[in-house]
């Protein structure tokens, strides 16, 4: 099984956008809000919505990992579709970033959560591989 401390450094650096998302959504989102026509603000909804489905899936991924380290999980089991990596094709989407309407912050969140996502995607391919035929 691979070591624990693999896991840190996404684990980290998924908490802290998780927490960059809440705070950019609670303080930034309103303040951009204000300035965007109303087809604007229904994309920045959308598009926030895409990261926080990210993070959770991306959180939930690696706490399932960590259960397996500390031998709450077996690999087979979570290999299993009940923890393997959900939310496949809009988590999955590049666009967003690349799109000059939305605020530059929202812009900042998507390019990072997806790059996390997909990084953790290959992540679960792997362990599907490797353990979801042994079921």
């Amino acid at each position: 099984m691979v070591n624990a401390t693999f896991f840190n450094g996404p684990y980290d650096e998924t908490m802290a956008l998780l927490i960059e998302a809440r705070n950019y959504v609670a303080f930034q989102e309103a303040v951009d809000h204000r300035k965007l026509p109303p087809h604007i603000r229904l994309q920045v909804s959308y598009e926030s919505m895409r990261v926080t489905s990210r993070l959770t899936q991306v959180m939930a991924w690696l706490l399932a990992q960590k259960a397996v380290h500390a031998g709450e999980l077996t690999p087979e089991e979570a290999a299993n579709g009940d923890y393997s990596l959900s939310g496949g094709e809009i988590c999955s989407d590049p666009s967003g970033p690349d799109n000059a309407s939305l605020p530059q912050g929202l812009r900042s969140l998507l390019d990072r959560s997806h790059r996390l996502y997909m990084r953790v995607s290959r992540l679960d391919s792997q362990m599907q591989e490797t353990y979801g035929r042994l079921q």
